[in-house]
């Protein structure tokens, strides 16, 4: 169940923030002591920005504390691009800030999904894998690139995208601090990437853009 904190919006968080989330170790289940509170954000810039020659911005840091945040049409289309990143934002359980465009954002999130998303995350993966030296590993680095190989292949399987670590919260901390070998590593990342090439998706061919581009449209009406 999300753990939801509806706050007041004012002068702290801006009157166009209609979500805020955390993610990162906290939201993966992966904090320990002294681990940083990651936070995603989704604005909304007034409709009426849009009309003039200097477009209001895609993305911005904050309001919150270690926070970025996307303008709500970017997300979208992030999340359309089935972008691993932006889709943590829609099934972590942490919710600090949320308003019913939030909630009705959180409530389409599988609008969203599509085949596409086999891909995207195995490229997120290999792209760390690809960054990783075998000599002077950055275990952090092959920590999170198990993690994510572990949330593409449960969302291919089961359509949901479950951010939390679970079971294997120790073993992928015990790779964080150095003390799975390489070769373990490496046999790791090889199993999951051949249960992802092989799984059978229950996802859709393509995302329904017909959904979002409503909901898109409602928001940019409610902010003229």
């Amino acid at each position: 169940m999300d753990t939801v904190c509806k706050e007041k919006r004012g002068s702290v968080l801006g009157d166009d923030l209609i979500l805020s989330v955390v993610v990162g170790s906290r939201g993966y289940g992966l904090d320990v002591a002294g681990s940083d509170t990651d936070r995603r954000g989704v604005f909304v810039a007034p409709t009426q920005a849009f009309w003039r020659l200097d477009k209001p911005p895609t993305h911005r840091d904050g309001p919150l504390p270690e926070q970025f945040s996307w303008e709500v049409e970017r997300f979208c289309v992030l999340a359309l691009e089935a972008n691993p990143t932006v889709l943590e934002c829609l099934w972590t359980p942490l919710v600090e800030v949320i308003t019913p465009f939030g909630e009705r954002l959180r409530g389409m999130r599988r609008a969203f999904l599509s085949e596409r998303a086999r891909q995207t995350f195995w490229g997120y993966a290999e792209a760390q894998f690809r960054r990783l030296d075998p000599a002077a590993p950055k275990w952090k680095q092959a920590m999170h690139m198990i993690r994510l190989m572990r949330c593409g292949l449960d969302l291919v399987r089961h359509g949901e995208l479950v951010i939390e670590v679970g079971q294997d919260r120790e073993r992928l901390l015990a790779v964080k601090r150095g003390e799975v070998a390489w070769a373990e590593v490496a046999a790791w990342r090889e199993r999951l990437a051949g249960e992802l090439a092989a799984a059978h998706s229950v996802l859709p061919a393509k995302p329904d853009r017909a959904a979002v581009e409503e909901f898109l449209l409602d928001v940019r009406k409610a902010h003229l």
